[in-house]
Formats: structure tokens, C-alpha cells, sequence
């Protein structure tokens, strides 16, 4: 069953859309609304909007939309109900009993206690004669008891079926476990753990639930690390290791570092703003959730190929999310935990002097492309500046261009101007690029021709903006409702998807006297959600009259004449009936 309207409306009314998204979002004034940058992709110029008088939200750079229980999905990655919940939570509201189905909110709060007494077993594994491997192995690291307490960290027995057993004896099914991925299915049909003979790992996230694990094998067996693949509440593309604790230390600054041993080891040296990826090369996601808790990152990767080759794709990731980047370049150790350990007591005071003296993102490029040519030759010369230039272009603002330019004149003993002309034609370049990159998307926006959520209105332009413009009038004013479908009842929309919306959003008025889009949250998909906020956000406040109206139904009383036209086959009973008449009305004139 669904929720009451009542109680979303209560929900809404106590949730106001504003201030939620800023407990998330930077968000100023622009006259009537709101604008931020985006929480859900990577942009410089705020794009997305927040509409108090609508209480919905709308981003013009990605596309994403919709009220507040949509956001909240989207950006603590929820399930509706649970969502929900949050903001009933939030306000002190109740839930209302037994009228909803939250079947998959019942699964991820099934998982959660799973994950937590999974993490507890493994913890009491490690602190007892059975884990003696996997604690001398974290000793021999030099983590400390405190430190192992901290993390919760574990060992998995070598006993396949001993963590089954164990869940098994707290009232767990096999088809919980394997969903929640501490167990698998083996050939034979049994279920065993996952993890066996490896040191553990809880993944905890922001809310303090653990989500997944890793774990480590103490040989050189392969694979070195097992992660718990991705359920219902967790996706390694959107988690970071640690950042539970790292997003509570007082600086707006996160170290990221390469392994969870590595960031353990930094947290145990007190920089407690380290935070790793889990086993994944870093993803947009992550960059955008590392911009919520810093303006700063510095990227701590190993020191060898694969880790330059990691560092390489984290930084424009990182830059395009909105955050500056420098680059620690640990000498004479393959990582930052080993390279404190090689300086004994004072290991952390000189790798926090290392942090201090780390390069910018365009240093670090630029000092390696030293390795790459002989600037000692003209030709070695030429071809490193033809790159440095695209390095600056690229990755500077207009001052960092002046001041890198004239750093390389300067290195180098070539004229400043010479550098900034190619400096300039790669700007013109890329500006070009992303003109036709524009184009193409402003094309596929008229055309519709990649519209997945309403592929009609590739070939019912006209009427399909018409529509859309009812949809929203409808929903600013709902007393017109009688007016609108005495005109233009639901048969007469072109667009399947359209007319859904339509008919909803009547039969939310004639229940409750009007609509919001909080009210459609229970119909909708959050992809239809944000479609309908799209279209809904792009249409002015000032063009929502009769006169526009009126207008907007001729076109779709016009198109709806013009499809029976060309398709009378297609028509009902009712709609050949009224054509005939009309036909003979014209014939009569």
C-alpha cells in the first residue's frame, strides 16, 4: 500500500526543500530561488537551482530533479521508504503503521545487522588464539591495539563455514547471507563464507553502519585483497574507507592515500583526514563526496608505476569535482607508511614536512614530463613545451597560466610570448571541442531523439511541449483543473508518458485539492522524477496565464486532430464518432 497524502504532505510541509538541500549544498539567493553547485556531478558554475515556491530542485548541467524525497535518495543513497524515514526522523514525525511496502528497506536493515555482527565476529576472531595469524600480521605492520580497536578490525578464520554457523545461530537464512555477501553458494550447494584466512576490514559509512569488508591474505597468494562486491546498501564506486572518521577533523583538507593499511597506518600518525578508495581506481562519485568534507586533496599513492598511473587519472577527476589538488611524491619508499617507519620516532614530523612542501597538480605534471624529454636538445625542448603547454591549458586558470608561462620562459630561456601563443591555441582548441560537444547535446535536447523517458516526443514535438506546459500549469494552479480537462481530457495527450502524468496529477487534485511534486514521489521513478522537474524548472513563472493556456490547448486540440487524421485506424469508437460529426460539419459549412 502506499503512504497517506496526508502524510507526505505533513512531511513535506516540516522538510522545506531549502533547508535540506543546504545542509548539503553552498547555497545563495538568485531572486525567487536558489543556486548551488551540483551534488550530483562535477561542474565550476552552478548549475542547479532550488525552487521554494515548487519545493522541488532541478540541475540544467546533469539533468537531475525533483523534490525533497528525491534528493534525499539521490544523495544518501536510499531507497524510498527509507528516505522517507530519514525526513519523518528529521521533523519527528512517526511513520504511519502497516501502509506501505518496505520490503526493501526490511532487506537493507537485515544486511546492516548482518555486516554488524559479522564485523563482531571477526573482531572476537582476531582477539582470541584463533586469530593469533592476523594479529601478529597487523603487529608486524605496527598498528597498535588501540588502532585495531579503532578500526574494528578482524581476522576471518581459515573455517569456511564458521561465520555461517555463527549467523546462522542469530536467526539468519542462507538467502540473507548471500545477499549481503558474507557468504557465497558453492558447488556443491553450500553456503560458505566469502571471507576465510584473510585480516578484515569493516567498511563503515557515513552514518556509521557497516557496509561492506575487505580483506587482506597474509601470503603472497593472490587476490592480496577480497571486497565485498556491491548489495543493497553498499557501492564501492560511492564509499571511501575511513571517511566516517575523516570528515570530523577540523580542516577542509583529506589525504588520499592508496590502501586501507595505508590510511590506517596515517591515521595511527595522527593525520586523521586520510581516506582510501575501495580496491577501484577513484570514480567521479567519490571525487564529488570527497568535495562535500574538503577544498584540498592531496593525493598519496605509491611511489611506483602503477601508483604514478593512479595519481595521472585521480587528478582532472579531482579538479573537474571542484577541488585543488597537490601531489606527495614519497621518496625512497614505495608508500607513506613505509617511509615513516624508515625515520623511526620521527617518521610523522617529516612526512607532515613532506605534506607542507607537496607540489600542485600542474608542478607534479610538469616535473615529470622532465623525465619524458632532453631539454638539453632543441628538439627535447620544443616537444616538452608543445606538452607543458597543453598540461597548463588544460588544468590552469587564467593567473596560474600567466605564472607557469613565465616560470617556463624564465627555466628554459624561451620567450614568454612564444609559450603563451601555444598555450592559446590549445585554449582555442579545446574551446572548439567543447562547442561542438554543446551543439550536439542543444541538438539532442530539440530533437528528443535520445529521450528515454517519453521516446514519443521525438515524433510529437509540438504536442509534447504543450503537454508539458499543462502538466506544469496544473500543478502552480490546481482550481483551473476542471477548466483544463473540460478542454483537453487525458485521451487527447500524444505522449504515453505525458498523459500518465497527467492523469495523476489530476486524480491527486480531485482527491486532495492539488498536487506538489513531493505528492508523485510514490508514482514515479527518480528518473521520472527529475524528468517531470525538468520541464517543470525550464518553464518561466510569468508565461503559467490564460492566455498561455489557452493557447497551449488549441495546439493540443490541433495535433490531437491532426494524429486522428493521419491514423483513423488507431481511433475508439467514441473518438470515430466525434471525427464523423466533425466531418460533417465541415462538409455542411
Amino acid at each position: 500500500m502506499a503512504l497517506p497524502e496526508e502524510f507526505l504532505q505533513e512531511l513535506r510541509d516540516k522538510n522545506d526543500i531549502t533547508d535540506v538541500v543546504s545542509s548539503y549544498v553552498n547555497l545563495k539567493r538568485a531572486g525567487r530561488l536558489y543556486s548551488g553547485r551540483c551534488p550530483f556531478h562535477s561542474e565550476k558554475t552552478p548549475s542547479f537551482y532550488v525552487y521554494p515556491d515548487t519545493q522541488s530542485f532541478y540541475c540544467f548541467g546533469c539533468g537531475t530533479g525533483g523534490e525533497v524525497i528525491t534528493f534525499i535518495r539521490k544523495i544518501e543513497n536510499l531507497d524510498y521508504i527509507e528516505a522517507v524515514k530519514l525526513l519523518a526522523q528529521r521533523c519527528g514525525m512517526d511513520m504511519p503503521q502497516d501502509s506501505y511496502d518496505d520490503s526493501m528497506a526490511k532487506l537493507r536493515r537485515s544486511i546492516y545487522e548482518i555486516n554488524r555482527e559479522t564485523a563482531r565476529f571477526f573482531h572476537k576472531c582476531l582477539i582470541s588464539p584463533e586469530g593469533k595469524a592476523g594479529l601478529d600480521y597487523l603487529r608486524r605492520r605496527g598498528l597498535t591495539d588501540k588502532t585495531i580497536k579503532r578500526f574494528g578490525l578482524g581476522f576471518a578464520p581459515d573455517k569456511p563455514f564458521e561465520l555461517i554457523n555463527h549467523l546462522h545461530s542469530k536467526g539468519y537464512s542462507d538467502s540473507k547471507l548471500i545477499q549481503a555477501n558474507v557468504a557465497t553458494r558453492s558447488r556443491n550447494g553450500h553456503t560458505m563464507s566469502r571471507f576465510y584466512n584473510r585480516v578484515m576490514f569493516p567498511i563503515i559509512d557515513l552514518r556509521g553502519n557497516v557496509v561492506a569488508f575487505g580483506g587482506r591474505i597474509m601470503s603472497d597468494q593472490k587476490p592480496k585483497y577480497l571486497n565485498t562486491a556491491d548489495t543493497p546498501v553498499f557501492s564501492k564506486s560511492h564509499q571511501l574507507f575511513a571517511l566516517n572518521m575523516a570528515k570530523n577533523v577540523n580542516t577542509r583538507q583529506l589525504i588520499l592515500a592508496e590502501g586501507y593499511m595505508d590510511v590506517i597506518a596515517l591515521h595511527q600518525a595522527g593525520f586523521e583526514n586520510a581516506v582510501a578508495t575501495l580496491g577501484t581506481a577513484l570514480t567521479p562519485s567519490q571525487a564529488e563526496i570527497m568535495h562535500r568534507y574538503a577544498d584540498e586533496v592531496i593525493i598519496c599513492y605509491d611511489s611506483d608505476e602503477a601508483g604514478t598511473k593512479a595519481s595521472d587519472r585521480a587528478i582532472p577527476m579531482l579538479r573537474k569535482a571542484g577541488l585543488k589538488v597537490r601531489v606527495v611524491t614519497v621518496p625512497g619508499a614505495k608508500d607513506p607508511d613505509e617511509f615513516m617507519k624508515s625515520h623511526g620516532d620521527k617518521g610523522p614530523a617529516i612526512f607532515r614536512v613532506l605534506l607542507e612542501k607537496s607540489a600542485g597538480d600542474i608542478d607534479y605534471k610538469l616535473e615529470k614530463l622532465l623525465d619524458k624529454y632532453n631539454i638539453n636538445q632543441t628538439q627535447g625542448k620544443v616537444e616538452y613545451l608543445t606538452e607543458a603547454a597543453a598540461i597548463i591549458a588544460d588544468s590552469a586558470n587564467p593567473i596560474e597560466r600567466d605564472i607557469y608561462i613565465s616560470s617556463l620562459s624564465e627555466k628554459l630561456g624561451v620567450k614568454k610570448d612564444a609559450i603563451d601563443q601555444q598555450v592559446q591555441k590549445r585554449l582555442k582548441y579545446s574551446a572548439r571541442q567543447q562547442r561542438r560537444k554543446d551543439f550536439r547535446n542543444i541538438s539532442d535536447d530539440l530533437s528528443a531523439r535520445h529521450d528515454k523517458i517519453n521516446p514519443e516526443k521525438a515524433k510529437n514535438r509540438r504536442a509534447a511541449t504543450a503537454e508539458e506546459y499543462l502538466i506544469a500549469f496544473l500543478l502552480e494552479n490546481p482550481h483551473m483543473s476542471q477548466y483544463i480537462t473540460s478542454k483537453v481530457p487525458p485521451s487527447k495527450f500524444a505522449t504515453e508518458f505525458n498523459k500518465k502524468v497527467y492523469s495523476v496529477v489530476l486524480n491527486k487534485i480531485e482527491s486532495n485539492g492539488n498536487t506538489t511534486l513531493t505528492a508523485l514521489s510514490q508514482e514515479f521513478t527518480q528518473d521520472e522524477l527529475s524528468y517531470i522537474a525538468a520541464f517543470v524548472a525550464t518553464i518561466l513563472p510569468e508565461s503559467l496565464n490564460k492566455e498561455s493556456l489557452d493557447q497551449c490547448i488549441t495546439v493540443l486540440l490541433q495535433e490531437y486532430e491532426k494524429n486522428l487524421t493521419e491514423s483513423p485506424k488507431d481511433m475508439s469508437d467514441d473518438d470515430m464518432l466525434e471525427y464523423f460529426n466533425k466531418l460533417g460539419k465541415i462538409k455542411g459549412s
